[in-house]
Formats: C-alpha cells, structure tokens, sequence
C-alpha cells in the first residue's frame, strides 16, 4: 500500500472510476448501430437516458430526430432530441405524457426506418403507461406497494409490465416493421436486458401467471382496477420469440460488471489488493450487510479468507422493506447503518455504499461513509443506531454525523457499488 490513505477521499475515488466507466460519452461509440436507408428515431427512458442521447447526438453522423424521458433534475442539452422531464420513484403527470408521445413518435414507421431505444435504470416509473380500466393514481399505487414490499427488481419489473401499455416489448411492438436497436445502461442484477426499466422495447418470457405469483408470495395490496387487469388476458406480454421481434437487438453498453473492474483498478492503483465479492448481490439490506460484515471482521481479527490490507467491491441491488412509514434513507445507507452497528468497535474496517446514480432513496443523497466508530458517534449524537434502523430512518442518522455523501446526479446508472477497506 501506498502513503497512508485517506478512506473518504479513496472511496470517493472509486465511486468517480466506476461512474467514468458507465459514462454514456465514453462507451456509447462502440455500439452505434449501421445507418438506416430511412428515418432515425430516438426515444429514451431512464435516470440516464438525457446523457445517453446527448452522447449518442454527439457520435451520430446524420439525421435523427427524437423523445426521451428523465428524472426531473437530470436533464442534459441536446439539439435534436427533445429532453422530458418526470418524476421518479413514483410517475406523475408529465411521464404519463411523455409515454404517449414517444409511443405515438414511433409509430407509423418503415422497414427501412430505425428506432434507436435509450434505456437505462428509472425507466419503469418514468414510463407510466396505464391499461384500460387503470388510472395514473392507480399505478403510483402499485409503484408504492412494490417499491415497500422488499422484492426484488427482477420481481417488481414483473408485476409492472403486466401492468403497463407500453412495456414488456409493446413499445418495440408498436414501432414494427421499423429494426429498434435498445441501447441499455443495466442497473439489474444479471443484466437481463429486459429486466431494465421493464423492457419498453425487450420482451421476456415471465408470464402473467407470474406476476399473480409475485402479488400473492409478497403480500402486495394492490388497487383492484391493477388485480383485475391482471386476473384478465389482457395483461398477456407479448412473447419473446414473436416474428415481430427477430431484427432487433439489445446491447447492454454499462454495467455494474464494468464499473466494480474500474474501481478495482482504482483501487489497485492506490497499492490496494482488490476483491470483486459479485456484481449481481440482491436480498434485504440489512441482511446483505451482515454478510459483509462478517467477511470484514473475519479480516480484521484473523486475516482470512484475504490479507489486509484489503478493499472489498460488490454490486447489484439490495432491497428495504418498509416497517415504519416516515424513515428517510434508502437502500445504501440501511446497509451502511446495518453494516455500522455489526463492525461496532472493530478497528480498521471503514466501508461506503452509494448509488451510482447519484441518488439512494428519496432524498439528495447516493449513500454514505461508515466505519468502525459510526455507531459510537451517533450515540454521542444522541441517536439509537438500533431503533433508527428498526424505523428506517437510516439518512437522519448519518445526516447527523456528517457522513452523508451527495455527488449530485452522474448521468448513468448502474445500480450500487459497495465498498469495504480493511486495513
């Protein structure tokens, strides 16, 4: 190891490593499709998808024109491609418009023509699309149910395109006989291309029968309009191995794969061993941080299974499930409180987790710092580490400690990066 290093400072490193290498502006050139003999149409959804239709107006040489949707905040200047606007976890107004326009937008196209799909993390509430009999209310119902239930995304992404006008392949669909090419930033564990943002423009083979499966095992209490729906054939998706879909592509262009082999390289170069655990961990969050709290101890204590010092990398995306309305925080910072409270006193093991969106949660935060004096110093803050996780308030207690980390938005997303220094 080199000089003494600062763990702020170097997570804060890995965290800009990981997030350069997802950057649309640096990948998004090697998987330009061919040029089409007729239109270019762009269309985009997802917390990225402003900054993936930058880079791709920057790298394309002809005619295009086009519609992409993004988190309010999260907007990127284009010349050709219009930029909207909506909310995010739960959709509102302005992305119920933007799904109709961008399915009118590619509508009406030639075999000659090519849609170019810009999809990444955020795109399911992004893309509020209700079926008859369903209402806008009616799925920021569901959205709140699956966002509270501690499913999995897989599972969420499920329950959605059944539920949904123009995910699950419709979107893809609707532009036939037009050749769509979706250009994906992957947030999902595996990167199953249509596990992002519910695939507007990838079908899969989960069955309605499925999402019924994932309602009754989770518990979901849905509005009945969305049971009804899905109780009928008219929830059908349309199958993967349809005609319709055979000259499309999917090309994952980021993924948390990438990113964690950048922060490992990050971190080798400060003189650090680094250890990829997995990109694709997904369970409760504070479940998951026990699991790597042990691995830490084990290291600290008896310099197994990993010498240190040591730098510890996972990916993929836990899940909270909600027991107190009213907490602040999210995924990151309920694994880092989670974490703080099981290495309480073990010194040398400090850890980061953050969202490589920018944001965990519902507030302005990607995550946090902990380390093996957190849980003490939020007690001398006169906080209960225990009763603020068993409220889900994990934000209030590292907002009191100062160990808040708030980059802002990055302009990609692929899911979480967790990382653990023992030394």
């Amino acid at each position: 190891m080199k000089a003494e290093i600062e763990p702020h400072s170097f997570f804060k490193s890995l965290f800009s490593a990981a997030v350069s290498a997802a950057d649309p502006e640096h990948v998004i050139r090697d998987f330009l499709p061919e040029k089409p003999k007729g239109r270019t149409v762009v269309i985009g959804a997802g917390k990225g998808s402003a900054q993936m239709a930058a880079a791709f107006e920057k790298a394309w040489d002809g005619p295009l024109e086009g519609l992409v949707v993004t988190r309010y905040g999260y907007g990127a200047r284009c010349e050709k491609i219009e930029i909207i606007e909506a909310a995010h976890p739960f959709p509102d107004e302005a992305g119920l418009v933007a799904s109709r326009r961008i399915f009118q937008m590619v509508q009406g196209l030639g075999e000659d023509d090519l849609v170019v799909a810009l999809i990444s993390g955020g795109g399911s509430a992004l893309l509020p699309s209700p079926p008859e009999g369903m209402t806008l209310a009616d799925e920021i119902a569901v959205n709140e149910a699956l966002l509270a239930s501690g499913a999995p995304i897989s599972a969420m992404n499920t329950v959605r395109k059944h539920l949904s006008t123009i995910k699950g392949g419709r979107l893809a669909m609707a532009a036939h006989p037009a050749k769509v090419v979706s250009l994906i930033v992957s947030d999902i564990p595996g990167d199953n291309p249509a596990f992002v943002a519910s695939g507007p423009t990838v079908p899969d083979a989960a069955s309605r029968q499925d999402a019924l499966g994932i309602v009754e095992n989770y518990r979901l209490n849905l509005p009945e309009s969305a049971m009804k729906h899905l109780e009928s054939a008219a929830a059908d998706a349309p199958s993967p191995h349809d005609a319709l879909f055979v000259k499309n592509s999917n090309l994952v262009i980021a993924s948390a794969a990438r990113s964690l082999e950048a922060a490992a390289d990050e971190a080798r170069r400060h003189g650090l061993q680094a250890v990829i655990l997995s990109d694709a961990i997904e369970g409760e969050a504070r479940e998951v941080a026990g699991v790597h709290a042990a691995i830490a101890r084990e290291i600290a204590t008896r310099g197994r299974p990993f010498a240190k010092p040591v730098v510890l990398l996972s990916g993929g995306e836990t899940t909270v499930t909600i027991r107190e309305k009213g907490g602040k925080g999210g995924r990151n910072s309920e694994f880092l409180l989670a974490f703080a409270l099981a290495i309480d006193g073990v010194a040398g093991i400090h850890a980061f987790a953050a969202d490589t969106d920018g944001i965990d949660g519902s507030q302005d935060n990607a995550g946090a710092f902990a380390d093996f004096t957190t849980a003490r110093r939020m007690r001398e803050a006169g906080l209960d580490p225990k009763a603020v996780l068993a409220r889900n308030d994990a934000w209030t207690a590292f907002n009191a400690i100062g160990d808040l980390f708030v980059p802002g938005p990055t302009g990609t997303n692929v899911n979480d990066l967790r990382a653990i220094l023992i030394v």
